[in-house]
């Protein structure tokens, strides 16, 4: 079996870890089996050191103009120099002689920038770090952005979110390539807790709390989420914050971009996500806990927002392994 060459792209003021979790999988991959699975090279315009901030410089030996095809994967980096990068006439160029000689493209973060510069990412669905989902979307009407997944695979294209999903990203091309044993045993290497599925959301709610500059609504949300079994229908949370529903409506959307039975059920969905990973409930209590109610109304909601039933999210992202389960019934 012959090692897969694997291209990543790097330029001046790239993020240091969309490049280091791709190259440390791939090179962790590599030191499972009798032979190299990737022929991995990082390369960067005139094969220049790049600077990925103040304090650390990335050196190479490779050149961009110089990679020829055929490439199996050909990955671009993001950072905060993706805007610039986007804008070299020269170095798009070279993105997309370099992609129609691969078997596959991807970007991590702001990567996505520069492949919808190319012209790469037109008439697919893409995603990128969600602080800038919406500059990429104004400034490419012909991509179809979504901000909420960690990566996403639209044909032989792949796009991923912000920073760390790029070890997601690799995981998932490493188990894609090779199995799902492999990508297993390098996540197990590098430590890593939980392999998310690509249609997990970038962002937690109880990690982006509402702007404190409204207390009703915060007041109102720290109670969602710390009573995700109790009556949490508009009228009732209306009723508690002493205001009309109409009113509590138009403070959530303001506020929040959705209505109050919409944030209600992705909290209850995210609360059972929590106990699915960290008990071993089953899944009756888990839809009581969680607000639910049952387990087929909590299957729903999970499908709706992850993409995939409670069951198989517990098989895949449960922190309890089999000895603590069998401690702790």
């Amino acid at each position: 079996m012959s090692a897969r060459h694997f291209v990543v792209v790097g330029y001046d003021a790239a993020e240091l870890l969309d490049i280091a979790c791709v190259v440390s999988a791939l090179e962790s991959a590599n030191v499972q089996g009798a032979s190299p699975y990737y022929k991995v090279r990082f390369v960067t315009p005139g094969g220049r050191p790049i600077d990925c901030g103040p304090t650390v410089t990335l050196h190479t030996s490779e050149t961009l103009e110089r990679v020829t095809g055929p490439i199996d994967t050909l990955l671009v980096s993001g950072g905060i120099g993706s805007e610039d990068a986007a804008a070299n006439r020269l170095l798009l160029a070279h993105i997309r002689r370099l992609a129609r000689e691969s078997r596959r493209v991807a970007s991590v973060c702001t990567g996505a920038m520069i492949l919808a510069a190319a012209g790469l990412l037109d008439d697919r669905r893409a995603t990128t770090h969600w602080r800038w989902a919406d500059q990429i979307a104004a400034r490419h009407p012909n991509v179809h952005v979504d901000p909420n997944p960690i990566f996403i695979r639209d044909g032989n294209v792949y796009t991923s979110a912000g920073v760390t999903s790029a070890l997601d990203l690799t995981l998932a091309l490493i188990e894609e390539d090779h199995g799902p044993d492999l990508a297993r045993t390098v996540a197990r290497q590098l430590v890593v807790y939980l392999q998310r599925p690509g249609n997990q959301a970038q962002m937690s709610m109880f990690t982006a709390p509402p702007s404190p500059a409204n207390s009703l609504v915060k007041r109102v949300v720290d109670y969602i989420t710390a009573h995700p079994d109790a009556d949490l229908t508009a009228a009732t949370l209306a009723t508690n914050a002493g205001v009309s529903e109409r009113h509590l409506t138009r403070l959530f959307l303001k506020h929040l971009g959705q209505p109050p039975g919409k944030f209600v059920r992705l909290a209850r969905t995210e609360a059972a996500a929590h106990l699915l990973t960290s008990t071993t409930l089953p899944m009756p209590a888990i839809a009581t806990r969680s607000g639910f109610g049952t387990p087929e109304t909590l299957r729903q909601a999970f499908i709706d927002c992850y993409g995939i039933p409670p069951s198989q999210y517990r098989l895949t992202q449960s922190r309890i392994t089999p000895r603590a389960t069998g401690s702790h019934p």
